[in-house]
């Protein structure tokens, strides 16, 4: 933090939202995204929040509308409010006012077993293969791969630890052996460049200190699937899905699945019921057994 920043004066009614989201064990990115959708709402009244009534939270929700924000922008911001005005203002009155804005819900991009071998080959080296490995192999969000360290890998009970993921929530995710043989290959070439330290980062950066960035692993991503002549939009997070979608496909339970992705609504996971396709094709339409019971009956007349 520069010396400008540590001097800006934080105003009293930010101090005490910090402190509100902190007591409440909020993760930092939550407390920073609830902060800046407050200093929005602040900026749009040109006065605190505190003064704020019913009409100014219906008139800034019609400014976002009407200067083109996202639905998940607006969403994001009625979360930052809801916190503000509920918890502390104690003004649940005008938390009542925010409204969260429908969009419709895109199906996720899934790549087929065929084209998860050629993103894998076409990484760049071995600590890359291995993070995408862990992304599709063991289901983990991109945030959870670059913060795994050397000690969440369980070799004995054939788990990885994933510590304080979505929500704060500890987990296990399944460590397959030909996932754990991927580790392996990057441990060994890890070990030899001197980069892997005790109990340190599974995936360091540049700076063996910190960990692989969430920016990084992106790129990497984009970067393979190019080389690997992968059209579709590719990310990190695509091969989570198509972790989930491909455990669908083979008859595992959609709550085991739940469990595996750390969702804690199953309507989340059932989302990969609609992009399953050999789970699709193998349902027998009911047209086809009106079709067996019509030539039944023409057969018994």
């Amino acid at each position: 933090m520069s010396q400008q920043q540590a001097s800006v004066p934080v105003s009293p009614l930010r101090r005490r939202m910090l402190d509100d989201m902190a007591m409440r064990g909020l993760h930092e990115d939550t407390q920073r995204n609830y902060i800046m959708s407050v200093r929005n709402f602040a900026a749009f009244l040109g006065r605190s929040p505190e003064t704020a009534t019913p009409e100014d939270v219906r008139r800034f929700q019609i400014h976002q509308a009407d200067s083109g924000v996202q639905a998940p922008t607006i969403n994001n911001a009625v979360s930052g409010l809801r916190f503000l005005f509920n918890v502390t203002l104690d003004r649940p009155d005008l938390s009542r006012r925010l409204v969260l804005a429908r969009y419709a819900q895109k199906l996720p991009t899934v790549l087929n077993v065929e084209e998860v071998g050629r993103l894998l080959e076409a990484a760049r080296g071995p600590k890359y293969r291995a993070a995408l490995g862990v992304a599709y192999g063991a289901g983990l969000r991109v945030s959870e791969v670059v913060g795994l360290r050397t000690g969440d890998i369980d070799s004995t009970r054939m788990l990885i630890r994933v510590e304080q993921g979505k929500g704060r929530k500890d987990r296990n995710a399944m460590l397959s052996p030909q996932l754990l043989e991927l580790l392996r290959q990057w441990w060994r070439e890890g070990r030899r460049r001197g980069v892997m330290l005790p109990q340190g980062w599974l995936f360091p950066g540049k700076n063996s200190l910190e960990p692989l960035s969430t920016r990084q692993l992106c790129r990497a991503v984009h970067e393979a699937a190019e080389t690997a002549g992968i059209r579709k939009r590719v990310s990190p997070h695509t091969l989570r899905h198509s972790f989930a979608t491909h455990l669908l496909e083979q008859d595992v339970d959609i709550r085991v699945i739940q469990v595996l992705l750390g969702h804690s609504k199953l309507n989340t996971t059932a989302l990969y019921a609609r992009v399953a396709t050999r789970t699709i094709r193998a349902v027998t339409s009911p047209l086809e057994r009106l079709k067996l019971l019509m030539e039944g009956a023409d057969t018994g007349a």
